[in-house]
């Protein structure tokens, strides 16, 4: 049986970085979700290893979270134990024209130093608001681009907390999916191979993908970014304007009159908005269009 308050005095026992009942809209980009009843905030791997086996001798279950751009928490929040990277050190190093990057550091900065160095092929990445755990967990991508087109092998903790390591291809990457979300593990770091590239030209494509965002993305408000997995032969965010609900509102949350693939907060959205919003949209989508749209966002009850 699960036992919060054994796991919290165990974490403390042992120095571990812990809180307690923490708003969880405090750490997503939606802004949005209640308290995590165990917030674990590890400083090293050596303390993420043991604040997961901690957790699993009291039985609580854990969630890892990154900076929670892909993310909605319930609003009741999470029983259990929210385990978040970002007071880890997240080294990125290069070598050749190869880059290894820890998984908590972010995709933006692991795109500086490619540029840094002259390496082309991460362009499209630059401005994807995640880190490099979770844009491998789902084979992130934008702009024509995806991870698994770069990343060669990832190390991650398997369902026993044991470190492996696995090749691109041993990896089940696909559309917004990867052998993580269908058979779990913790990523810890990942190795993407790029090519020798002009730094002028690097750096103007990735200046002019993220010219695009700031000018077709609602990046003024609280989001989760794309909200629905793109359909076979048609572009989500075209269905929906299509359908008429360019700007539709369910309490605080609406489709974005800027970009209809977006769901924004417009201020006090809770989860429940979003997913009434979320499924009502792709109710009318279904019968205006015969198109099915799927969230892409996680709804974490």
């Amino acid at each position: 049986m699960a036992d919060n308050a054994a796991l919290v005095r165990a974490l403390q026992a042992q120095q571990l970085p812990v809180l307690e009942q923490e708003p969880l809209s405090r750490h997503t980009t939606f802004r949005i979700g209640g308290p995590a009843a165990v917030f674990c905030l590890p400083e090293t791997p050596a303390q993420l290893l043991r604040t997961l086996e901690l957790c699993r001798q009291q039985g609580v279950r854990t969630y890892l979270l990154g900076n929670g751009s892909n993310t909605l928490f319930a609003d009741a929040g999470f029983d259990g134990a929210v385990i978040c990277t970002v007071e880890m050190k997240h080294p990125v190093t290069v070598t050749g024209t190869r880059i290894n990057a820890a998984a908590g550091a972010s995709l933006a900065n692991v795109c500086r130093e490619a540029l840094h160095h002259g390496l082309t092929g991460l362009e499209f990445a630059f401005g994807i608001p995640g880190t490099v755990g979770g844009a491998t967990y789902m084979n992130a991508g934008a702009y024509g681009g995806e991870l698994k087109q770069v990343i060669t092998q990832v190390t991650f903790l398997d369902e026993d907390l044991k470190a492996r390591t696995l090749t691109v291809s041993e990896l089940a990457m696909g559309y917004r999916t990867s052998r993580f979300e269908q058979k779990g593990g913790i990523v810890l770091e990942a190795e993407f191979q790029l090519e020798a590239g002009d730094p002028a030209a690097i750096e103007a494509r990735m200046q002019e993908l993220m010219a695009r965002r700031r000018e077709k993305q609602p990046l003024e408000l609280p989001s989760a970014g794309s909200t629905f997995k793109r359909p076979q032969g048609a572009f989500a965010g075209a269905l929906i304007e299509q359908a008429g609900l360019r700007g539709f509102t369910v309490g605080g949350a609406a489709i974005s009159t800027k970009h209809c693939g977006f769901v924004v907060n417009l201020g006090g959205a809770t989860c429940a908005d979003v997913v009434r919003l979320t499924d009502e949209v792709a109710r009318i989508v279904y019968e205006k269009t015969g198109f099915r749209l799927e969230r892409e966002i996680r709804v974490v009850q």
